[in-house]
């Protein structure tokens, strides 16, 4: 959730203001933005974020203002056909599915304080916190419920039934890496089903904390420039570090959220490293990568790669294991890193490292699916 949204929405939660928080869920074909993207709409048609721009958020405008007249959340599915969206300029012609969840005071106090909780967590941001929602239930009155799961195991909330808890706890336990809202099917039963065959008894949305895939490139030399470049373009968000001002600067890399110019070690002790954060150790020698490799290694991220020839790498992993560094941990690091399509230039090594992120955050999405 972007922090705009976050720190509006909890005003209008303190101040008692009735909000309705739209959250796309599913998309088939081209749409304009993806699962997760959020867009906060008030009483008097004001909105905070986006999902999209055009037509298709001014109908998701309108289906907000009814959710907050009605104080009943719901499923909306935007049809964005091609001839619609031609007329508004847009070149998107896909189907989005919304959840416009309805939040204010009338909701019960206990999901009302759960929800309050949530957001100083997500404010924090070193939480990695789970949010379930009932979305759709035969028992109208679910919709909306909420539980709520840190990333120390601690449960809190209700979603209406001991069954769909406890779904819910096994499901968001394995979830914790993924970078997209995960959909939720359930039977009559409790058991997944196919929502093309029958029509669902349950659907819960498991949201992580983040749906922006984070990369942290460490290093700025000649494959950091492309690999940031590239990154930018498929959506992540993106972190450079080096010590060298020549090198690390917001006008080489003006394509980045965040460029650091400090010495490794210091900046890595003010990054937050979480599960959805992708780490590039590509800097300039030995010594380096094995401040930095020695810094993340602990650190729960989706990925961690570090360039080198395998013959530096496994010294280097000796290195470690020598300095107390477990060979288990070791495992996770990805090296050679990127994927093998005989790259030779910088921009090829950044095509094949960025392949490699890409292929790594998809499987994690496929989790549970």
């Amino acid at each position: 959730m972007e922090n705009e949204i976050i720190y509006r929405l909890k005003i209008a939660l303190e101040e008692n203001i009735e909000v309705a928080l739209v959250t796309i869920i599913s998309v088939l074909g081209s749409t304009p933005r993806k699962p997760g993207a959020k867009m906060l709409v008030f009483p008097d048609g004001t909105i905070v974020g986006t999902i999209g721009g055009g037509c298709g958020e001014a109908e998701a405008r309108r289906e907000a203002l009814n959710v907050i007249a009605s104080r009943a959340s719901k499923v909306h599915y935007l049809n964005m056909t091609a001839d619609i969206a031609q007329d508004e300029g847009m070149v998107c012609g896909g189907i989005m599915g919304l959840f416009i969840d309805y939040l204010s005071s009338y909701n019960s106090e206990e999901q009302f304080n759960l929800y309050k909780a949530y957001l100083s967590l997500l404010e924090d941001g070193r939480h990695n916190p789970i949010l379930v929602t009932v979305i759709e239930a035969s028992e109208e009155s679910l919709i909306g419920n909420k539980l709520l799961i840190k990333n120390d195991g601690e449960v809190s909330g209700e979603l209406g039934s001991e069954g769909l808890n406890r779904v819910a706890k096994e499901s968001g336990k394995m979830c914790g890496k993924r970078c997209q809202p995960l959909l939720i099917s359930l039977d009559s039963n409790l058991e997944p089903c196919e929502i093309s065959v029958s029509k669902p008894s349950f659907r819960l949305l498991l949201e992580p904390q983040t749906t922006i895939v984070q990369l942290l490139i460490l290093g700025a030399g000649h494959i950091a420039l492309p690999l940031a470049t590239m990154a930018k373009i498929v959506g992540y968000e993106i972190t450079v570090v080096d010590d060298r001002p020549a090198f690390a600067n917001s006008v080489r890399f003006n394509m980045a959220d965040t460029v650091i110019c400090n010495d490794f070690e210091q900046a890595l002790n003010s990054i937050t490293i979480n599960p959805q954060t992708f780490v590039v150790i590509v800097t300039r020698g030995h010594r380096y990568d094995k401040v930095c490799l020695k810094k993340v290694i602990h650190q729960p991220a989706a990925y961690i790669g570090m360039i080198g020839s395998r013959k530096r790498v496994k010294a280097l992993k000796a290195e470690l294991e020598d300095e107390g560094v477990t060979a288990e941990l070791l495992q996770n690091l990805y090296s050679p890193i990127g994927l093998k399509i005989g790259a030779e230039t910088p921009e090829e090594i950044a095509v094949s490292i960025l392949s490699e992120l890409i292929k790594v955050q998809r499987e994690l999405d496929q989790t549970l699916k």
